[in-house]
């Protein structure tokens, strides 16, 4: 027994390696396609179009999400496989689909509606931004409605471990849209074409990741099999996920709608930059956290979770802290220079909405193998609390904040409700969850946080002396952060673990070069 389990242990390292290679991968080439063609996109479609394809695909993924039944399915697969009831898996799955299929007719109804009444939402719109607005958003919906149930095979990915193909699969949709974007806007097609490639690129990675499920599991929906017990303990779990769901949306899908209806679409535009960048960083530091669910549900199993758990998190946060803080600090030092040179002056407000977002995550994120812990122990009603209370908060503010300073306004919106969420989930790790918050603190951000504040302020003095702006300078000032950054945690902060992690990864790739 102890050997199947060293084994499963070992194989989820490899597959976990794996997942986070290719996560990283895939977020380099989506940060520098990003950066590369977004103010290209800017300059062939306008300000306006551009804010007004920012507006459809926030507006679509509103609806676009699967109500908390893709967390349940990782959860429940998870566990069963952890705990070896095979027979539950495609019975469990046969009820979930068919909700999916309910909960798709409902979206789409949803979507009608608010296509009829959309000179109504969106009455600071000119009636040829209405027009246009109104193609893009029907394309958009469509796919929405195509690809909604076919959600729960992320799920099934995560559950079975299969990291690789899921990552692998999410990049080369990344790979997909962006080369259908450029073959587009290289033939002048304009604003409806963006959306009609994304739509493309994701209908692509739907295949691949059924053949894939199809082709390496034992999975079989069972749709005829019916269990009322089963349903209400899933119920139980995706309600609560899906509120938390709905209250994420609340954030950043639901801001670009708010600057519309009281501000117009050249705000919506600026906030557009701001949150693709908050969304790079993001996903920068959260390619691990997905990876972790199968482990922590195996962990929860045994005695002394907590402490285990609270392990995983120091190691896994600390890491995790390292990754952001260098961007974190990289944007707060160069950001005005990279936006102006990127984008244009007229986007400068984007610097201060971008900071105001991102702040938050430099707690948030080093702390989410606590948020897989709560899925994993059912606690999702308690984050759904904190959520709820995210989203209210910033709906009511984003109004009032959008209407007095517009997109710096949402952001300081954004930030407040964030700082609130994350008080809210500490709590729950403390008391809830019996994990030691104080330890993790003096474990991960007493010991570094300390050392990030002397790289930020010596670097800032040194960027003083040179006052320039170009992309020779920027990059010059990036390789010394860069630099100084790597220097100081390798020699101050890296505990051996961390070094021998870091002497490992880089032998490997080295000894893959020298292969190839």
């Amino acid at each position: 027994m102890n050997a199947n389990s060293n084994f499963n242990e070992t194989e989820s390292n490899k597959n976990i390696k794996k997942g986070a290679l290719v996560s990283y991968l895939s977020i380099f080439i989506n940060v520098l396609a990003g950066l590369l063609y977004t103010p290209w996109m800017i300059k062939q479609i306008g300000q306006e179009d551009f804010g007004l394809y920012t507006l459809a695909i926030s507006l679509i993924s509103i609806f676009l999400f699967d109500f908390g039944l893709g967390q349940a399915i990782s959860r429940f697969l998870s566990k069963y496989l952890a705990e070896k009831k095979y027979n539950k898996i495609n019975k469990m799955l046969g009820i979930t689909y068919k909700v999916y299929l309910l909960i798709d007719v409902l979206i789409l109804v949803t979507l009608i509606v608010v296509f009829i009444n959309i000179e109504y939402i969106f009455n600071e719109f000119t009636p040829d931004e209405i027009t246009k607005f109104k193609v893009v958003y029907i394309i958009a919906a469509v796919f929405s409605v195509i690809s909604f149930p076919f959600l729960t095979l992320n799920g099934i990915l995560t559950a079975y471990e299969k990291f690789f193909q899921l990552k692998l699969y999410d990049l080369l949709n990344r790979i997909f849209s962006i080369s259908l974007i450029i073959i587009a806007l290289l033939n002048d097609m304009g604003l409806y074409s963006l959306v009609t490639a994304n739509a493309v690129s994701g209908i692509i990675t739907i295949i691949l990741k059924y053949v894939t499920i199809k082709r390496t599991t034992s999975v079989e929906v069972e749709f005829k099999y019916i269990n009322k017990y089963m349903m209400r303990e899933i119920f139980s779990f995706s309600s609560w996920s899906a509120v938390v769901g709905i209250a994420q949306r609340l954030i950043f899908n639901i801001t670009p709608s708010i600057i519309g209806m009281v501000s117009g679409a050249k705000n919506i535009a600026i906030f557009g930059i701001s949150s693709s960048l908050e969304g790079y960083i993001y996903t920068l530091a959260n390619a691990l956290n997905s990876l972790f669910l199968p482990k922590v549900s195996r962990i929860i199993t045994r005695e002394d979770s907590s402490q285990k758990i609270l392990s995983l998190m120091i190691k896994v946060g600390r890491i995790q802290l390292y990754v952001i803080s260098i961007v974190i600090i990289g944007f707060i030092l160069l950001g005005k220079d990279f936006i102006y040179l990127w984008v244009g002056e007229e986007f400068s407000l984007s610097y201060w909405s971008t900071i105001l977002m991102i702040l938050p995550a430099m707690f948030y994120l080093p702390q989410e193998i606590g948020i897989t812990a709560i899925i994993a122990l059912n606690k999702v009603k308690l984050q759904a609390m904190v959520f709820i209370l995210m989203a209210i908060t910033n709906v009511c503010l984003a109004f009032i904040f959008s209407w007095k300073w517009g997109v710096v306004g949402a952001s300081l919106s954004i930030f407040i409700s964030y700082t609130i969420r994350n008080i809210g989930l500490n709590l729950i790790y403390h008391r809830v969850l019996k994990l030691d918050m104080i330890e993790f603190f003096k474990q991960t951000y007493c010991k570094i946080f300390p050392l990030l504040l002397f790289i930020l302020i010596f670097n800032y003095f040194v960027f003083m002396l040179m006052p320039k702006v170009s992309w020779v300078l920027l990059l010059l000032k990036g390789t010394m952060l860069l630099i100084s950054y790597t220097i100081i945690v390798w020699v101050i902060s890296f505990n051996e673990f961390e070094k021998k992690l870091v002497k490992s990864s880089f032998n490997k790739v080295i000894n893959l070069i020298k292969r190839n």
